[in-house]
Order: structure tokens, then sequence, then C-alpha cells
């Protein structure tokens, strides 16, 4: 928050005692998260800013928190906005009514559609959310050169951007091979980035020692990607910031929180990269990984320091992440630390959410659309047809529920005429990745297991990180007709079953987000979910959202993208036949 000279000469009155504060708040105990341990203080506020900590301050309002305990708001590290299917406002609403005042969001989902016009409606529609959002730039659009997006983001396109005040410094590097081989256009973003800030996320998913020696010494300081102690610890070991992710696929909290100690403790993060706002509604975002945390033992001042000091010293956040003079005034009551239910959220020294309400929606600004037509001529059957001899055993993505890691099968399927055939006893089936930015006409095929479905199919253009359309399913026909049902409604999720919508989400805002409300898209989320089960999906993961991440080659093992099945060990394509 920058101040001018009369804001500065109030601040110092009011912190000599000198003049009234605007706020004080009485009787509560502060968590101190930089001496880890509790405190016995009234908060003086002025002009948002915390001015001073003690006792006998005189104030224009006086808040009593008798029995209440005050912690810091919280951050989330990682995010892609984008995810939530809510545009920055909406998602702001409900993150507010958890406690989380700040995101660190990386909108490359968007910018693998529009390019850097994408990047600038997320900036601007932030502006009006009721929390800060801070932007990592996209480094990786697209992020490989093995599928086609809608953009391309060079260092020379970035660039301009940083002279956005929110933007801090450049996103998770997930293509790998361009560092290690020191690709040119690779380190023009890495120099380009140094130029203007020292942040640089990773993603170093699958990474070994060498690989994470390669990253830090490139500059890269942090990485949400850990899904063992093992991983996380050879990071920490080389300096850098751990993530703890814990989202609505990928849940590495249970495998990485017992590698936290009192020593280390202050190199963890929290973040939650990808949620559904249902998920957001009822758990939580990064106020669910506190309660996890302490739920598994580690103190609750640990976790609240994971979820606020440590994520602001990360990134530079200087006013923000504790309760001390000089700092944002933003504040959460809590009823007590173990179960960390949150009271009232106040935004600098304004209540601005209670009882997990947000008081004050974002408006939805006038201005920048950001609508992209499905461009994909009508399929046939012929093109989603998959080649295969009956004496052929195939490649198969094995899905992993609630990761986004996958398997690498070898196994047998049905075949018929010298392709396959959906049978549901094999549980296999059918899956298409079709380009839809620029009418290329590319469709990748391949074969999933997983699903357990027994008819229909599931589509959705949200397809990480390219975003063009997935859909797989048990018959052609509704693929075809789950495919086009889209481009009808300019993009979302949907479940069809014998040429019959069943559920449907329109996302019209880049076939990625919608302008309505948390609330009303968790409903139809859990029609979605719900008519994919009557399908035959299992409860025990997110069908949509592990869809969606079945096109991202940059995670292990086997994906699929619009050009064809993908190892990402070999980091190769590979045929849908073993030969």
């Amino acid at each position: 928050m920058l101040e001018n000279k009369e804001q500065l000469i109030r601040t110092i009155h009011a912190a000599a005692g000198d003049a009234p504060a605007d706020l004080v708040i009485k009787n509560g105990q502060i968590v101190d998260v930089f001496s880890g341990c509790l405190i016995q203080a009234d908060i003086e506020i002025t002009d948002g800013k915390i001015v001073g900590l003690g006792k006998g301050y005189a104030a224009k309002k006086i808040i009593d928190a008798t029995g209440k305990i005050i912690s810091p708001t919280l951050i989330d590290s990682h995010v892609h906005i984008e995810s939530s299917l809510l545009s920055p406002g909406a998602f702001a609403d409900v993150l507010v009514a958890h406690g989380v005042t700040t995101a660190i969001t990386d909108p490359h989902e968007i910018a693998n559609v529009l390019g850097a016009d994408g990047i600038r409606f997320m900036i601007e529609r932030a502006r009006a959310a009721s929390i800060d959002v801070f932007v990592m730039l996209p480094s990786s659009v697209p992020a490989t050169s093995f599928e086609h997006n809608g953009a391309v983001l060079h260092a020379e396109q970035l660039e301009p951007l940083f002279s956005e005040p929110t933007v801090l410094g450049l996103a998770e590097v997930m293509d790998y091979p361009a560092v290690m081989q020191a690709e040119p256009t690779m380190v023009d973003k890495l120099l380009m980035t140094k130029k203007h800030s020292w942040r640089i996320d990773g993603h170093a998913a699958g990474l070994d020692e060498k690989g994470i020696n390669i990253y830090r010494a490139a500059g890269i300081r942090t990485d949400h990607e850990c899904v063992n102690a093992e991983e996380a610890q050879t990071r920490l070991s080389r300096g850098m910031y751990v993530m703890i992710r814990q989202g609505t696929v990928a849940k590495d909290l249970p495998q990485l929180i017992d590698l936290v100690n009192p020593v280390n403790s202050r190199r963890f993060l929290f973040c939650t990269d990808d949620k559904y706002p249902d998920d957001l509604i009822a758990e939580g975002s990064v106020d669910a990984n506190v309660r996890m945390a302490i739920q598994r033992g580690i103190d609750p001042i640990t976790s609240i320091q994971m979820a606020s000091i440590n994520a602001a010293e990360c990134y530079g956040l200087g006013e923000k992440g504790a309760l001390a003079p000089g700092y944002e005034a933003s504040f959460l009551l809590l009823d007590d630390l173990e179960s960390f239910a949150i009271d009232q959220v106040y935004v600098k020294g304004k209540l601005v959410a209670e009882k997990g309400k947000s008081l004050f929606p974002s408006p939805v600004p006038e201005g920048r659309t950001a609508s992209h037509p499905l461009n994909f001529k009508k399929l046939t059957s012929e093109q989603l047809a998959i080649p295969l001899l009956s004496d052929q055993t195939a490649h198969v993505i094995g899905i992993i529920p609630n990761s986004l890691v996958t398997e690498n099968l070898v196994a047998e399927v049905p075949t018929q005429d010298g392709a396959f055939i959906f049978d549901a006893a094999s549980g296999v089936q059918k899956i298409a990745v079709i380009e839809r930015h620029r009418g290329l006409g590319t469709i990748g095929l391949g074969l999933v297991k997983g699903f357990a479905m027994n008819s229909g199919a599931l589509a959705t253009t949200i397809a990480h990180d390219s975003h063009n359309l997935v859909v797989t399913g048990c018959s052609d026909t509704d693929m075809i007709f789950a495919a086009e049902r889209l481009k009808e409604i300019g993009g979302g999720m949907l479940v069809v079953n014998d040429g019959k919508v069943l559920a449907e989400l329109a996302l019209p805002i880049a076939g990625l987000m919608t302008d309505d409300p948390g609330e009303k898209v968790a409903v139809a989320l859990a029609k979605l979910r719900d008519a994919a089960a009557r399908l035959g999906t299992p409860d025990t993961f997110n069908p949509f959202l592990t869809l969606s991440f079945l096109s991202l080659p940059v995670i292990p093992d086997l994906k699929l993208t619009d050009t064809g099945l993908f190892d990402v060990r070999q980091f190769k394509h590979v045929p849908v036949a073993v030969r």
C-alpha cells in the first residue's frame, strides 16, 4: 500500500499516541508469526495499516475481541483462477469468506487460449475483486511444442506486462527440457524476469537431483509438484521453497506434511493450484490446508505461518502475512486455534466477511470481453477410429485417483474389424483431444482406463494447458454429439448419453470461466458429477478435473494431446498400438 506524505505523518502520530487511531482491536490473543507464539496485546490501526501493538491506545472505534484469536489473513501461494471456473471477482468472493485475502495466480490457462490479451483481461478483472490478486507471468505458452494451443508468448510479448504493479515474476517453468538444454527462448524469459524481479516459480514434476540442480542454478526458487517427502527434501536442501498443494485432484498434503519440523517449516508454503468452486465452498481454500495440517499434528501457529508470512516473504509482499506495526491490517478473528474456525475477516481494517459469507460481492466490470468461439469442423466416426489388430496390445492411460500423475499401461483391449471397440468389461474407453483454436483439424486419439463408464460421454474445453476440447466416452456418436454441443454453447463441461444432454455448464469466457457466482457454479458441478456417476464414474475422484489433466504433457506418465499419445518420461509421442 503506497503512502503519501500526509498518510505517513498520520501513521507516525498515531503510532506515537499523539492522535487517536482509526480502530483498535482490544483483548484478543494475537498470533505472532515471527516468534511462533500467542501474545496478548491491542492492535492499533490507522489508514488500513497496523501502527502499534500494546495497551491504552485511543481510537475512534474499538472492537472487543475477548475470547478470540487474531490471526493474519491467508495467502494462496499458487493458483490458477481459471481452474476454479470463476472469473476473478467471483473467485475472490469465495476465497475472502474463507480468510484468504491474497492470491498469487498464474493465468496460463487463459494465456494459452488468448495470449497476452487473456492476461490483461485477468489483471483488469482482478482490480475490482474483493481480494488482492498478484500475477506470475506464464512461462510456457504453449506448455510444449508437441501440441497446438491458441497463442505463443515469448519474452518480447511478456515483458511489457511487468509495467503492471500486480505482476511479480515468472510463473511455473514447466518446460524442463528447455531449461536443461538452455533453449534460447526459455533463457530469454529467465533473463527478462531477472531484469525486473527475482521471483521465478518451478514446476519440477518427477525431476531427480540433477534436474533440481539445474532448476535452482537457473534461478527457479519454488516447486508445487512434490508428491512425496523425498522429493520435497531434495528441493529443501537446494534452497527452494516447497509449496504443499491440496486441491481437487492433486492432494499432496498427507504425503508431505510429516516432513515439516521446527527447523525447516519456514520454507514451506500452502497452495491449492486447482480447486473447483464446490470444493472451495464446502472445504475452503488454504484455510482447509491449515486445518488439515493441524489435524495431522503440526503446531497451529506453524500451520498459520505456512499460509501467511512464509508466502509473503517468498514473494516479497512486505506488508502482508503478519500482525505487527507497518503491516497491512488484514486479520481473522478465530474462535480457537485448533479448529481454525473463522468468525470474521478484516481487510485493511474493514470487516469484509462474516460466518463464511462475503459481505461485499465483487462487481462484474464492464469492458474487455474474452469470448473464443470453438473452431473445428463437424466430426465423423472415421476421425475417431483407433486402428488396432486383435493380436496387438495397446498403450492405455491409467488414471490414478486424486493425482495428476497417470500410469502407462500396456493391455489387451477389445477390437473389431481392425479397430478398438468399447466393451465395458475391459474398463477401457476412448479419449480424444480436438484442436479448437485455429481450425487445424488435428485430433489426438487414445485409450483410458479408470472412468469405468457404461455408456455416454464426458467432454470439456478445459484441457490443460493448451485447452483444446477433450472428450471421453463409450460411443463415437455420443462423443461427437458432446463436442458439437460444446461448440454451440461456446465451451464448458457436459455429460451426454444416447444423444441427450444430461447436465452441462457453459463457460463463455474463453471456454474456461463464467461470471456466475460460485454458489451457482457449485450447483451445476454437482449436477454434472451426479450425471457422470449415473454413467458409472467412481465417486473417489472428480471425473471432470481428472479428464482436464489427461492432456497435460508435462506430468508423467502417459498423456494425450491433439497431436497424439505422449510419453512424458521419454518426452515423445508413442503410438496407441504396441508393436
